[in-house]
């Protein structure tokens, strides 16, 4: 019996001072937030899109049990709400002051919205039909404020919003499913050719080639603020 014994105290680990490399325990994932599950959660919206967003799928990659996400949001629409009102928040050009030039702070303000929404497209479709969340009334409090202080009639107001609104929406949407390669572009260029008799006006603008999406965008909002601008 004593000679077991031996044998079980010289199998014991040995220290590191002899030699014996530290054993690293698993890192643990990070303590769950609000703050992590909502940045998780555009993650896997710009993966998956909309209809690939569950819980269950979230708790997956946080590492997490589903009942443990309930702590700290609501259900999956408050998820929704959360990761959309996140990525449209507006923090302005760098050292933005109130200036004369308010058409230039309109266009810095709905290129960087469209910008946001194209690099999360989800995010077009869901802002329709989601509760506007801080950061999506904070845009157009301040896009209200810079039309009204241009000197835009208060009548005016909430339909100068509308169309901007409405402007920045469709032009989104429509870049962000208009996904034709330079042969589509090309094959139904030469299609609108061989039927020029009916259609020369596109045939001759040369309209399917045209793949200036910021330009275009850009030029139009200026054909729409000219509209707006106070005479």
């Amino acid at each position: 019996m004593a000679a077991k014994r031996s044998g079980a105290r010289g199998k014991r680990p040995r220290r590191i001072s002899e030699g014996l490399q530290p054993v690293h325990e698993p890192r643990s994932e990070p303590p769950l937030s609000r703050e992590r599950i909502v940045a998780t959660a555009v993650d896997l919206l710009d993966a998956q899109g909309v209809d690939g967003l569950t819980m269950r799928r979230l708790a997956d990659r946080l590492g997490s049990g589903v009942m443990s996400l309930y702590w700290h949001v609501d259900n999956k629409e408050d998820v929704f709400d959360l990761a959309l009102d996140s990525v449209l928040e507006y923090r302005g050009p760098p050292q933005m002051v109130e200036s004369q030039d308010w058409r230039g702070e309109v266009v810095h303000m709905l290129e960087d919205w469209r910008a946001s929404m194209l690099r999360h497209p989800w995010s077009a479709s869901l802002l329709p039909r989601r509760a506007l969340g801080p950061n999506i009334l904070s845009r157009l409090e301040l896009l209200s404020k810079t039309l009204s202080r241009a000197g835009v009639a208060e009548a005016d107001v909430n339909v100068a919003i509308r169309s901007l609104w409405n402007y920045v929406m469709g032009a989104t949407i429509t870049r962000a499913s208009f996904d034709l390669s330079d042969d589509d572009r090309a094959a139904g260029q030469q299609r609108l050719t061989r039927l020029s008799e009916r259609y020369p006006t596109i045939e001759r603008s040369r309209l399917l080639l045209d793949n200036d999406w910021d330009g275009a965008f850009r030029k139009g909002l200026g054909l729409l603020l000219d509209g707006l601008s106070p005479r």
